[in-house]
Parts: structure tokens; sequence; C-alpha cells
């Protein structure tokens, strides 16, 4: 069984070339071995590597920059997944495609669910959509896994930076009106890994095909992006990090007060429910898995 792999130095693909290792031979690219935006390249590796499956964690994540570079942004987010989808399509092949809680508006009270409408407000939202709609058109075979505020042992994400800036600076500022669930990269891997073997991973394309459709994956639970960075700094510090702020002296602001060129989401919650019930799997707390990555990257035991 052969799998293609996008993107292995992000947060997720770095994660799932460990993880996807036991269910095939993996063949895996990184940003200087198939740039996404050659359309061409992308054609042509794909029809001389005929994979079963197709794996596109791959992005242009840039958020606030992508307002300024749409046509990159497009290029890579709803272009690259299309002539994945297609392809695949071709040869009977599989594609799992990674999404994100920016096509939502965020607006909605509670979790949203598969269902719910989406409304994207940024360049990143509006490409990142085009690419699912071109992945459920093309290819019948497909799995759209949407996420949240992802973080890793690997690659710059916010954690890392909290971590850094209460080591450097005297006081911290963090937004407290925009909500979601930390997601951990392992998490993401592992259970893309899981799913394909209770779905029946003999055959992976078939696997996908028999529950194809829009999956939400996120940690349990929910927090602000304040509450986050407090959970991060306690955890540091019961693990004996030398720190200039302490958790609990961390300012709670308003987005308001962070203006930044793309808008956020101020509600991300993701309803897992589908995923726990087509898969049968656990979807951890975000707490848990935040202590998880900190033993990791702190080296230190378990401070729980």
């Amino acid at each position: 069984m052969k799998i293609m792999l996008t993107g292995i130095n992000g947060q997720v693909g770095g994660e799932l070339t460990r993880s996807l290792a036991g269910l095939g031979e993996v063949v895996a690219f990184d940003r200087q071995t198939l740039d996404l935006g050659d359309a061409a390249r992308l054609r042509s590796v794909i029809r001389q590597l005929r994979p079963q499956l197709i794996v596109n964690p791959a992005a242009y994540t840039a958020v606030d920059r992508a307002q300024s570079e749409p046509d990159l942004a497009r290029a890579i987010n709803a272009d690259a997944p299309a002539i994945m989808a297609e392809e695949a399509q071709k040869l009977g092949a599989a594609l799992i495609h990674y999404s994100t809680d920016y096509v939502f508006d965020g607006s909605k009270e509670g979790a949203y669910s598969e269902t719910d409408v989406t409304n994207p407000q940024s360049v990143y939202g509006q490409t990142k959509l085009a690419g699912e709609q071109a992945v459920a058109a093309l290819c019948d075979a497909h799995w759209i896994w949407r996420t949240s505020w992802v973080y890793g042992v690997h690659g710059g994400n916010f954690l890392k930076t909290m971590l850094r800036l209460a080591a450097e600076r005297p006081s911290l500022r963090v937004v407290a009106d925009q909500f979601g669930a930390p997601t951990f990269a392992r998490a993401i891997a592992d259970a893309t890994r899981d799913a394909l073997r209770a779905r029946g991973a003999d055959n992976l394309a078939d696997a996908v095909r028999g529950s194809a459709g829009i999956y939400h994956f996120s940690a349990g639970g929910r927090t602000s992006w304040h509450g986050y960075a407090q959970h991060v700094i306690m955890r540091a510090e019961q693990a004996g990090q030398v720190l200039q702020v302490k958790a609990a002296d961390i300012e709670a602001i308003p987005a308001s007060a962070y203006p930044v060129p793309a808008p956020r989401p101020a509600n991300s919650s993701l309803s897992v429910d589908k995923f726990v019930r087509t898969f049968g799997l656990p979807v951890a707390q975000w707490q848990d898995d935040v202590d998880r990555c900190l033993v990791e990257l702190l080296g230190q035991h378990d401070p729980a």
C-alpha cells in the first residue's frame, strides 16, 4: 500500500510521517521536494507515484500574510487539493485533507458541527473552504478533517511562543474573548492512523470511501487564548522553568486591543460527536494533551 504524504515539515505532517509508517510505504514530501504551487509538477508526481492514499496536511497557514498574498494562498489551499482530488479519483485512490475552524465566522454560541453553515472571514479561511469544496466535489473517497488551534513539539506555535515570551518579558497580555480547543498535532496524526485502522486498513482507499465526508477533530473542552496561556505557564512553573511572568499575572485583553490584518473567529469550538460516533475513538481533553507536549518540550516528569 503506497501512501503519498505532503507537508512533512509542518506540525501535523511531521507527526503523520511517524503515525502512518505502519500502514504502508509512505512517500513523503516537504516544500522543497514538492511545491504545491506548481500544478504541473504536482500532477506529474501523483501520476508517477500512483498512490492508493494521498494525505494532505500541507497548507498556506500564514493567516495574516494571506490577506496580501491571496493568489498564493489559493494556489496552495484550494488549487492543489483540487488537483490531488482529480488525480486520486482517476487512480481509484483516496484523499485525506485537513482543514480549519476558520471556515466559520465564529458567531455561533455552541460548538460547530459539520453541517453548520460556513462563512469564512479571511482569505485563509476562504481558500481553505474552497479546497474543501473541491475535494468533496472531485474525489468520491475523501476525508476532510477540520481542526483548530494546532500546536506540537516541532515548529512554531502559540504554546512555544508563550513559553519564550514568559521567559523574556516582565509581562504578558493575551486575548481572552476568543474561544476554542488547543489541539495536539500528534493527536491529529494518531487519530488519522487509528481511524484508518478502525474502518479497515487492509485497503486504505476503501476505508476512506466507506466513510467519506467532513469530520471535526479537536481536543475536548474549551478555553480562551488567555486560559490556554495560563495553563501552559502554570505547568512550566511546576516543571521548574525560570520565568519572568507567573500564570496569575498574565493580563486578559479583548481581541480589539490586539488588531491583526485577518479577523479570527470568536468561537472556534468544534463538535467531535460525528468523529467519535463514526470511528469509536476517544478524544483527549485539551489540558491533558498540552501537558503531554510540555513534558516532552521541557524534558521534565509529568507535572500533574
